[in-house]
């Protein structure tokens, strides 16, 4: 029976193949349409902080001109719209829209006495302009959260007395300001408001609040703060469900902020529930607004080509100088990035972007994606079970049904978000660890012919080992693409997790496998308990802890959270400018020429192949690079076409390099014992 299900697990393998090659071309139109789903949004838009201006002006001795003249500036260099917050008491007076004073200084004003049993706040409008647009905001604000407001005049020009402490009616959020908003529409800026989740949830204000912003033409929305609108009380109220009716009733898209810390609390619903109406959106900080002009303009043109992203948000710094004794801002820098040498705006526009209001994506399907993303889903398990071939063999089906049973039960308990996300992780680490399985199976096959091998072709070789290598490793996208084609990961309101593991695994199995498996169908146990039984060495102590602070390094570096220094930057940099595409340093300029180099060495000196541990590293990495999913399909592949290219040349050069240091040693070693 033993030998029966061992023939059944042998012959299981051609099975499998097949089962791989069907999923890798059922995944081929889900990433056809991926890809026009990434060509349907072309707009790029620029948005600045209006409150930051605001910040900057009340420093300059005539602040209303000030604003006026850098409108115009930021307009001129190309940004089409002003990101407006929910004003506040505070804000208002800041912008001289009102005056704000305590009863106290009301008192004190009229030479009467402080009353002892009054704290309010006293409102006074700096026009009977402003009084008409801001008094029915501070009624209608005020008055729904059951604070009365009534009409006070101070010197002819007209107020309203609000009923509670100044340190409580400044915290309370108000519409933006309607005067800001008409001002900057009237000039041609495109209006995003930023709404927090501060107030009770109120439909009506809400839906006042959304009929302004389609006066004034706004597209997009933006959330200040931690959560979402209506996300405080949606349990009690359903009012997220409410606030996306409106949204759609209104046209209003919304936008994900890039990289916070943490998603805010009712996103991810709000946009399911209008239909993912979503805009990504890049926000250059405050101290980077302060950086190098063309590193600045270089991370908008990658925001905008490499990460799908098409909203480019500038928050504007303000600070004392004391060496030049005098308040500096950051205004003149980012419109240099937007217009001056090496612009953002034009290496844009050259990429094909148009500069004008975000858009989101149109989602492209077809009619069998199901059924399609179903033999991806199988075509994965099967390529998962290969790998369990090539390690534990009696296991081979067992592995396959399991995945089967396993993923259709993830299916029925509504788990498939766990499902496609492992099974897409899984398969993205078995690809190119079978790829490097073949590759050192074949530099074992080069070994026992090496007697009859030509440094020529040797050298063919190791060169169409690396393709065909590569070429398979890449196949693994495949899996990825197919698996989480769902807006979702676009958006990156889901993420594709395990990465890190992905970073790891192939380089661990491909030593294993190198290490204990090479010419045996299997370790098995009797192998696992005599490398127990092995006496543990200083070299193997040496060993692991290089191996422990290479891999901690390695993983380090790896990821979005890895840090480069200057030089490396401007490196990069220099092939983003020459390439248009950046390949990654670790695959063209270590791995691959390693592995090149590696296979021709290998081919004659048997303990060579230990290279091709570290030359894993190429073939998993150009499965991960399609594991940032936010990223266009066409760059990525682009990236690692370009990445093989530029590792072959440079593996070709090792291989010279090699070459010189062999003869040289064969020469000077004779003479180095004659000595």
């Amino acid at each position: 029976m033993v030998q029966k299900w061992q023939r059944w697990n042998n012959a299981s393998a051609k099975w499998l193949w097949i089962l791989v090659i069907l999923g890798m071309v059922a995944s081929l139109p889900i990433a056809y349409n991926r890809i026009q789903t990434e060509a349907t949004s072309k707009n790029v838009e620029f948005v600045f902080n209006y409150r930051n201006l605001i910040t900057i002006a009340s420093y300059q001795p005539h602040p209303q001109d000030y604003i006026q003249q850098q409108l115009q500036r930021l307009k001129d260099a190309g940004v089409g719209s002003a990101a407006v917050y929910q004003s506040s008491l505070s804000e208002l007076q800041t912008s001289q829209r009102i005056h704000v004073y305590s009863s106290a200084d009301v008192a004190n004003l009229q030479n009467q006495v402080i009353p002892l049993n009054e704290n309010f706040t006293y409102v006074q409008f700096t026009s009977e302009e402003n009084a008409q647009m801001l008094k029915p905001v501070l009624e209608r604000v005020f008055g729904s959260l059951g604070i009365s407001v009534s009409p006070w005049s101070y010197q002819k020009l007209p107020g309203v007395v609000i009923q509670t402490s100044p340190d409580d009616a400044g915290l309370k959020p108000l519409d933006p300001d309607p005067i800001t908003m008409k001002t900057l529409h009237d000039m041609g800026f495109q209006i995003v408001p930023r709404l927090n989740d501060a107030l009770p949830y109120s439909h009506a204000m809400l839906s006042g609040l959304l009929d302004q912003f389609s006066a004034v033409g706004v597209k997009t929305i933006l959330f200040d703060g931690s959560s979402v609108t209506g996300f405080n009380d949606d349990i009690e109220k359903k009012s997220i469900t409410a606030f996306a009716q409106l949204l759609k009733e209104h046209h209003i898209a919304i936008a994900a902020i890039e990289n916070l810390k943490a998603p805010q609390d009712g996103f991810s619903k709000l946009a399911y529930l209008t239909d993912y109406n979503v805009v990504r959106l890049y926000s250059l900080s405050e101290g980077d607004s302060q950086l190098d002009p063309i590193t600045v303009a270089d991370r908008f043109v990658l925001a905008s080509k490499d990460r799908n992203i098409r909203m480019m948000y500038l928050n504007l710094a303000v600070s004392r100088d004391t060496t030049k004794a005098k308040m500096t801002d950051s205004i003149d820098n980012v419109i240099n990035s937007l217009q001056a040498g090496g612009n953002a705006i034009h290496d844009i526009q050259k990429n094909g972007f148009t500069i004008g209001p975000a858009v989101a994506r149109d989602v492209h399907t077809f009619a069998m994606e199901r059924y399609a993303k179903l033999l991806v889903l199988i075509g994965a398990i099967a390529a998962i079970s290969l790998l369990a071939y090539y390690f534990v063999r009696r296991l081979t089906l067992i592995a396959f049904v399991l995945g089967l049973i396993g993923s259709a039960g993830l299916i029925l308990i509504h788990k498939a978000l766990l499902l496609e996300q492992g099974i897409a992780l899984l398969a993205a680490i078995s690809i190119p660890t079978i790829a490097m399985i073949y590759a050192v199976r074949k530099v074992d096959r080069l070994y026992e012919s090496r007697q009859t091998l030509s440094t020529g072709k040797r050298v063919i070789q190791a060169v169409v080992l690396f393709i065909i290598t590569s070429l398979w490793s890449l196949t693994g996208a495949l899996f990825i693409i197919g698996l989480l084609d769902d807006i979702t990961y676009q958006l990156v309101i889901n993420q594709f997790r395990g990465v890190s593991l992905l970073h790891f695994a192939p380089i661990a199995l491909t030593a294993i496998y190198i290490a204990f498996y090479r010419g045996k169908e299997g370790f098995g146990f009797a192998g696992l308990r005599k490398l127990l039984k092995s006496p543990v060495t200083l070299t193997w102590i040496i060993v692991l802890g290089v191996v422990f602070v290479v891999g901690r390094y390695y993983l380090e570096r790896t990821g979005n959270a890895g840090t480069v220094s200057p030089l490396e930057m401007q490196f990069r940099n220099a092939l983003e400018g020459l390439f248009n595409v950046r390949p990654r340093n670790k695959e063209f300029l270590m791995a691959h020429p390693l592995f090149i180099v590696g296979v021709f060495i290998a081919a004659k000196y048997r303990h060579a192949i230990y290279i091709l541990i570290i030359a894993s590293i190429g073939q998993l990495s150009m499965v991960d690079t399609f594991a940032h999913i936010h990223s266009p399909v066409l760059i990525s592949l682009s990236r690692g076409l370009l990445g093989m290219g530029l590792g072959l040349i440079l593996g070709l050069v090792a291989i010279v390099i090699w070459q010189i240091i062999e003869r040289c040693w064969r020469k000077w070693l004779p003479s180095l014992f004659k000595s």
